[in-house]
């Protein structure tokens, strides 16, 4: 999200909704579509996706992510953007008596707009490494911090005393913070970071995005298991120093992994082709989903979609233009979504679901849509509220959070 896009949504009288997961075998029925559909198509014929809500006894407060553990379809996480992280049950008929604490840091978590605790990511090898990773805001001035808690009851709860901090960014304003965590298929923990708030990526000459002596604007790879972080080979500055103190430096940032990014809302890895996709929040007219299989530059602030922007941005050269856009008619903050590999909907799988907080809309495009050509989105579903998350099982099986109020979707096929 952006705070451009909050503002947006408050002045339509908007509903936001972030997260929806639902998952695994016992998940049971919904309550039906929460919308008008139509198809979206790309690359093959077309394919209605819309929503329907689960867990219908359950209510989170502004949750931000959902998520299971490796490998554990019985217990679901809902990162509330407050600072605190719930679990319930894996069942349909779950209900708030059920619902509780893993982790609360709410007392050190700077939170409201686009500030809080925006993401969480267990260790792989989860609960024989009792690890799981979170990002949050804090601080006076404010921070974006990278911690690592430790379960000692099979992530039942986190301890918070076992709190250890691996990196901080410093923030210049609150907004376009990122935050999001995810493994890779490669076991590197990465982390999306925005590119440090304001209209247009004002800062310095070439912008945060464009400059690699920042970790703003860009997502990093980190190896966890090397404390208090290693740098894997491949990064594209991994020869270069670590910037995670303060979060720049005088030379290139080994952490680095792609860059040229705005504000991504939400990444993920493709299980069946281990390609990262990345919903990129736009400026005034164009959204991005980014696709891209090795380290690269995303193009922001030279580029806001697969269209010049601030040609200002130094001497960027291979810039990586999105496989998919839309301009501001259609949606105003683009929140990406997964690849579906579940098996419940198979005109479904291959395809990629993402949606839009402000229009609300919920789209799919194929997988395979070629790189050379951006996609031009349009049409889509009208989920009914603005979606702010996906979250998916460990069946592959995909789900959406609504913002306000915290309910729990299941995206679906007709």
């Amino acid at each position: 999200m952006n705070r451009e896009a909050l503002s947006r949504a408050a002045l339509a009288g908007a509903v936001a909704a972030l997260l929806t997961a639902c998952g695994g075998g016992g998940s049971g029925a919904g309550s039906g579509s929460s919308g008008s559909s139509s198809s979206s198509s790309s690359g093959g014929a077309a394919v209605v996706v819309d929503v329907e809500r689960v867990f219908p006894n359950l209510g989170f407060s502004s949750p931000v992510e959902l998520l299971q553990a490796p490998g554990a379809a019985g217990r679901w996480y809902v990162v509330e953007q407050a600072g605190v992280v719930r679990a319930f049950p894996n069942d349909a008929a779950a209900t708030g008596a059920e619902v509780t604490t893993v982790l609360d840091l709410s007392a050190q978590v700077v939170s409201g707009g686009e500030t809080g605790l925006l993401g969480m990511a267990f260790h792989p090898d989860f609960p024989a490494d009792p690890r799981a990773f979170v990002c949050y805001t804090t601080g006076s001035p404010l921070v974006s911090r990278l911690s690592e808690f430790r379960s000692r009851d099979g992530g039942a709860t986190l301890d918070p005393a076992s709190e250890r901090v691996l990196l901080s960014v410093a923030q210049p304003q609150s907004n376009h913070n990122g935050g999001h965590l995810a493994f890779g298929p490669d076991g590197y923990l990465y982390l999306g970071l925005g590119d440090g708030g304001g209209s247009g990526d004002p800062h310095g000459t070439i912008g945060n995005g464009q400059d690699t002596h920042t970790l703003l604007g860009k997502i990093l790879r980190l190896d966890v298991d090397v404390p208090p972080y290693g740098i894997p080979a491949g990064n594209p500055f991994a020869a270069s120093n670590l910037c995670g103190a303060g979060g720049s430096g005088a030379a290139d940032c080994a952490e680095i992994y792609a860059w040229g990014l705005r504000n991504p809302w939400r990444f993920s890895f493709d299980a069946a082709t281990s390609q990262l996709w990345i919903g990129d929040v736009g400026q005034d007219a164009w959204e991005e989903i980014d696709r891209i299989a090795t380290p690269a530059n995303l193009g922001w602030r030279c580029r806001e979609g697969a269209h010049d922007y601030n040609t200002s941005c130094g001497t960027a050269l291979h810039l990586v233009d999105p496989v998919a856009e839309y301009g501001h008619g259609v949606g105003e903050s683009v929140t990406g979504g997964f690849v579906y590999r579940g098996r419940q909907y198979p005109a479904l799988v291959g395809r990629y679901v993402f949606g839009d907080f402000i229009s609300h809309r919920l789209w799919s495009i194929a997988a395979d849509v070629p790189a050379s050509s951006v996609f031009a989105v349009s049409g889509g579903t009208d989920a009914g509220f603005g979606i702010s998350g996906f979250g998916e099982g460990v069946d592959g099986e995909l789900y959406a959070l609504s913002y306000s109020p915290g309910a729990i979707y299941h995206v679906l096929a007709r």
